[in-house]
């Protein structure tokens, strides 16, 4: 066979060699009569096949179990569990989870009857005694060969099964990634404004509150500019976890730039919302952060924050244009009026 035809080959196939040579493969042969079983274990040994015998179905069966051959060569005929019994129970359980894909030939002295009933049954193959051995080695080789087959398809299925959950996976990572801020981990602007249309149209069509809040970190440039922007960095995540933390879980907080964070509370009334805002003021302001100097000397840093909050339908704002400025306005109340504290859009 020409190197580049073989390479085509599934892998399980081109392991049995250029000659297709099965040798080591396991051979189970079944039948009630010891001296049959010999007859074939003779004709096939010259192939260098590893042999298991069984003398009825019920042994046969034990035999799949301990250890599942790659072909198994059985008489139909036989006391108690027959051939036929046996090749349904195989082919019953050919799923992963059972014996997976085992060739059967059928071994009978019987003719047509027997041999339609086997190959419904699912049996692959069906030799008549007395048969000849040339001929059971040449389709003892074509069944091993479809096994090989089958067992290199399934193999190729697991690895598009893994590779397309490896394809999800990924394509989850980013998407993530894509709505992500990187230094706090939070949301990014981009996907907060995306949900701000949805969250807002929402409100509209039931009536139901929605409020924005803008967050500012007091005095941020001096902290950088006094500790340096490792120490801000540190700041920015500290912030975004404790707001986080003190948020409700359906309410979605996101960096929105620089030292500015922004947030969106579904079915949260003016009330609710200022609440909501001082319950995150206080967490921030009891926030304990410790600045060391490249000579160890250490620092306690305090932090404190502005927050502006709008609301729709209490605040009539026509759309989230409106409700980005009006949360931005009182943000700046809260700033220009002593920062540290929660201004509330008036209507």
């Amino acid at each position: 066979m020409p190197e580049a035809e073989r390479k085509r080959m599934p892998e399980g196939v081109r392991r049995s060699g250029p000659a297709n040579d099965f040798s080591g493969r396991t051979v189970l042969i079944v039948d009630d009569d010891p001296a049959q079983i010999r007859h074939v274990r003779e004709g096939l040994a010259p192939h260098g096949y590893v042999f298991k015998e069984a003398l009825d179905g019920t042994q046969a069966l034990s035999a799949i179990r301990a250890g599942r051959p790659d072909l198994i060569v059985m008489d139909v005929e036989m006391p108690g569990l027959g051939g036929v019994e046996v090749c349904r129970i195989v082919k019953a359980n050919a799923g992963e989870g059972g014996f997976g894909f085992i060739p059967v030939i059928l071994m009978t002295a019987r003719q047509a009857a027997g041999k339609v009933e086997g190959l419904e049954l699912g049996a692959d193959d069906y030799l008549v005694k007395p048969f000849d051995m040339l001929e059971l080695g040449a389709r003892v080789k074509s069944m091993l060969r479809l096994k090989a087959l089958q067992d290199a398809l399934l193999e190729k299925n697991r690895e598009l099964e893994w590779a397309n959950r490896e394809l999800d996976r990924r394509r989850q990572e980013l998407l993530a990634l894509s709505r992500t801020d990187a230094l706090t981990g939070l949301y990014n602007r981009r996907y907060f404004e995306e949900r701000l249309s949805e969250e807002f149209m929402r409100s509209r069509r039931y009536r139901s509150p929605l409020s924005l809040v803008m967050l500012d970190i007091d005095h941020f440039k001096r902290i950088n500019d006094t500790f340096g922007h490792p120490f801000g960095d540190e700041v920015l995540r500290a912030v975004a976890h404790t707001a986080r933390a003190t948020l409700r879980e359906v309410d979605l907080l996101a960096r929105y730039g620089g030292e500015e964070f922004i947030a969106l509370l579904p079915e949260a009334a003016p009330q609710d919302a200022l609440r909501a805002c001082e319950r995150v003021r206080e967490a921030i302001e009891r926030l304990e952060l410790t600045w060391k100097s490249p000579d160890g000397v250490s620092r306690e840093v305090k932090l404190t924050a502005s927050l502006g909050v709008a609301t729709v339908p209490a605040d009539d704002l026509p759309g989230t244009e409106a409700l980005l400025r009006a949360a931005d306005t009182s943000l700046y109340s809260a700033k220009g009026t002593g920062r540290n504290r929660v201004h509330q859009h008036a209507a």
